[in-house]
């Protein structure tokens, strides 16, 4: 019998060469099977081995369908020389921040600068990036004490160590029914089952948290929501800190994008002895800077302290020496301002030019959420963007069971230009506008 990976180089062929295109379906396994003159469990093998290459992805109840292949002849979407429009990631860097970030780190050049710099840290950093990072965490009258806070190599990390300090394995984490994707994956490696949670327009529901089976903590985002990027309102944070407070339950408070709603203090600001805030620098300054931080409740440092360093999760002396130059010396605040304005020039290119969709975010994040209109499916529309060199997620990279994903997108808006965005993003309307149909080759 034939190899059933030789039939999936074939059909990888055919792809690649653009006999089958993005959002193509391909046949019933058991009649692909009856085509090929092969056996239905090596059909399956077939099919397995496509997803397997992000060729092809199943869509249940609908079959299976082609996700990627050659790019569109021309696209005129992306810079010269880029080979796609990233969609799907967010890097926000602005025009010349680096050369602000330059600018502060002169002083680290100074040989009894650097030398502290290269010296081992510990989780609680130093007495300086305490205090220089509780200042500007601060929003909207909210502070945390210098000595709550912690330091980890990244948010990511942060996270981790959060989640194992809280969860032991086997046990129970709440989660929005949305989340962040990565969330799974730390679960799954510290051996915590996720329980996904109602949410409505205003995120997290309370009698959803008051309701759900026996938790250990939940995790979730008040402030500019990955992937819906709405931001949830005073009055539901009152109510969500009310039951935090009643069941004795503690939240993993994601604070990645709060920067970008300085005028909102986090949940922690109404239950600070119930709430765990992680932050970072890679979204705030750049991705390759990743700092994070941990802000734990009242006299409970040591117990996170002691998961980061059990975790080998502390951040850097070097790293952690320029990120507390930045924040002292205004580097960091001037950069996060020119964001905030930046994220909004680019919601409102979005509400241009996706106008009349089901689109949705806060008015100044840096992402937002694409309900799809019929007969789209996402995984289909990705596909067809994908062949004009535009990337972007599906929902349900978003979601705890993929079978329950949305018919939904991320757009991510931070990384390309400006122009390049508005040019994908009239691509991508005009893509919705027609059906997986126009795709098919007559």
């Amino acid at each position: 019998m034939e190899d059933y990976r030789r039939i999936a180089d074939r059909i990888a062929a055919d792809i690649t060469a653009g006999r089958l295109r993005p959002g193509e379906r391909l046949p019933p396994q058991r009649r692909f099977a009856r085509q090929h003159g092969i056996a239905g469990s090596t059909a399956a093998r077939v099919y397995g081995e496509l997803v397997r290459r992000g060729l092809a992805v199943g869509e249940v109840g609908r079959g299976t369908f082609v996700r990627a292949g050659a790019p569109a002849a021309e696209p005129a979407l992306a810079e010269p020389g880029a080979a796609r429009v990233d969609l799907e990631v967010n890097f926000p860097v602005l025009p010349g921040q680096s050369e602000r970030l330059a600018a502060g780190l002169t002083r680290m050049a100074r040989p009894d600068v650097l030398d502290a710099g290269l010296r081992p840290t510990t989780a609680a950093g130093t007495a300086p990036a305490r205090e220089a990072a509780a200042a500007h965490l601060s929003r909207a009258g909210w502070a945390p004490e210098p000595d709550r806070l912690l330091f980890a190599g990244s948010g990511r990390a942060a996270l981790a160590a959060a989640l194992a300090a809280l969860v032991p394995t086997g046990e129970r984490l709440g989660v929005e029914r949305f989340t962040y994707p990565l969330v799974k994956g730390i679960a799954a490696r510290l051996g915590i089952a996720l329980v996904p949670l109602a949410m409505d327009e205003h995120g997290l529901r309370p009698d959803a948290l008051a309701t759900a089976p026996p938790l250990r903590a939940v995790y979730l985002q008040p402030t500019v929501h990955n992937p819906l990027g709405a931001t949830m309102p005073p009055e539901r944070r009152s109510e969500l800190a009310a039951v935090l407070r009643h069941s004795g339950l503690t939240a993993v408070e994601d604070s990645v994008y709060g920067f970008l709603r300085a005028d909102l203090p986090p949940l922690a600001a109404l239950a600070p002895e119930r709430v765990v805030v992680v932050d970072s620098l890679s979204k705030r300054l750049a991705p390759g800077l990743t700092v994070g931080f941990l802000v734990a409740p009242p006299g409970d440092a040591p117990r996170f302290a002691a998961a980061l360093r059990s975790g080998a999760w502390s951040a850097a002396g070097f790293a952690l020496a320029a990120a507390t130059q930045w924040l002292t010396d205004g580097t960091a605040a001037a950069v996060e301002a020119a964001k905030r304005a930046d994220a909004a020039e680019r919601q409102r290119l979005v509400a241009d030019r996706l106008a009349g969709f089901a689109v949705s975010a806060d008015p100044g994040a840096y992402h937002c959420w694409w309900e799809l209109p019929a007969p789209w499916r996402a995984e289909t529309f990705v596909a067809a963007a994908a062949r004009h060199g535009i990337a972007m997620a599906p929902g349900a990279a978003f979601t705890v069971d993929p079978a329950h994903a949305p018919n939904a997108v991320r757009l991510a808006l931070g990384s390309p230009a400006p122009g390049v965005l508005s040019r994908a993003l009239d691509t991508l309307a005009g893509l919705a506008r027609g059906t997986p149909e126009d795709l098919t080759p007559e």
